[in-house]
């Protein structure tokens, strides 16, 4: 019988305790025998990381599969830079709003999605098998991408349909994946962007900041629009200009009424879960927008939004899905 090891956001635990070298290795193995083609891994900025992230590169190789290494990034470009470069996986190595001491491993397919129930289960089935080692030149090579964030930054920079300039922002990137990507964007935006938690030491991720502390932003952001990630930067939680917390379910119903407004709201649907607060249904309603509801975790959204085709799903969380259906993107939901 196969060991369980993926939860609802792939594995994780604590870092060299439970989300060991060996686990991430094996895992890689197991991954890279099912598939030909590239892997690429990017992470946050935790001080297990490049551990877990050389043990991956490890594992891939010894099965023939090439990486390629983004660095630390946002969860969203490993999904995005995933698609770019033909990869049939995207490994981030996270554990996302969890404290520093923590890590996990995240897998993702060439749609750049989260892998699915049976995907991961061919995954842990293979897990405490024996596979063929690659000798020679069939050892897989490892490349770095030395310009994932700018790609990825050119990529936000293309969806965005107007320019910031003259718009005061204040963000909070955690001491997480976001703490370069973030700034870059913005101040090409054209935005006045004040910078808070962008200093990572390995140990401070999320320590008193981020998506999951939005109250230390709100006290700081003097009337500026606050934008607060985590982590992995798949959460947004905003500040409004008079302080007041606009957690996910208040940023779906403002993204959704705009698609509608501008016809662009596939089906009048928007997909929460279950932890969706009354007042999000009755605006919804009053808007006639249909909601579609499911259990919690941000697979299952996704699951919905494929199965309905809709363009908008998230969790009051911060998590927020949009048209490209793959994973929460918090720089693209800003």
């Amino acid at each position: 019988m196969s060991r369980r090891l993926f939860g609802t956001d792939g594995v994780r635990g604590v870092a060299n305790a439970d989300i060991t070298p060996e686990l991430a290795v094996g895992l890689a193995r197991s991954a890279g025998a099912l598939i030909d083609g590239v892997a690429v891994i990017g992470r946050d900025t935790r001080r297990s990381g490049p551990m877990l992230a050389a043990a991956l590169h490890a594992g891939f190789n010894s099965v023939g599969v090439d990486t390629v290494d983004l660095g630390i990034v946002p969860v969203g470009a490993v999904s995005r830079l995933t698609r770019e470069a033909s990869a049939r996986y995207g490994v981030m190595v996270s554990a996302s709003h969890n404290p520093a001491p923590d890590n996990g491993i995240k897998f993702f397919g060439r749609d750049g999605a989260k892998l699915d129930d049976d995907s991961e289960k061919a995954i842990e089935d293979g897990f405490a098998r024996t596979h063929e080692p690659a000798i020679g030149h069939l050892i897989g090579l490892q490349t770095v991408m030395s310009d994932a964030v700018d790609r990825y930054v050119g990529f936000l920079r293309h969806k965005a349909q107007y320019s910031l300039r003259g718009v005061e922002l204040a963000i909070d990137c955690a001491n997480g994946a976001a703490f370069a990507a973030a700034p870059q964007l913005f101040d090409a935006l054209k935005a006045d962007v004040e910078v808070y938690a962008a200093d990572p030491d390995g140990t401070n991720i999320n320590e008193g900041c981020g998506a999951t502390h939005p109250e230390v932003l709100a006290a700081k952001a003097s009337g500026r629009i606050g934008l607060a990630f985590d982590g992995d930067a798949d959460r947004l939680i905003a500040v409004d200009e008079n302080g007041e917390i606009v957690n996910g379910d208040v940023l779906m119903a403002i993204v959704a009424k705009h698609l509608k407004d501008n016809g662009k709201l596939a089906g009048n649907t928007v997909v929460a879960t279950v932890m969706s607060n009354l007042g999000f249904r009755q605006a919804m309603k009053q808007a006639g927008i249909d909601v579609i509801e499911t259990k919690v975790g941000d697979r299952y959204v996704l699951e919905a939004m494929k199965e309905h085709k809709a363009v908008v799903g998230g969790e009051q969380s911060g998590h927020i899905l949009l048209e490209d259906r793959t994973t929460g993107d918090g720089l693209l939901s800003a």
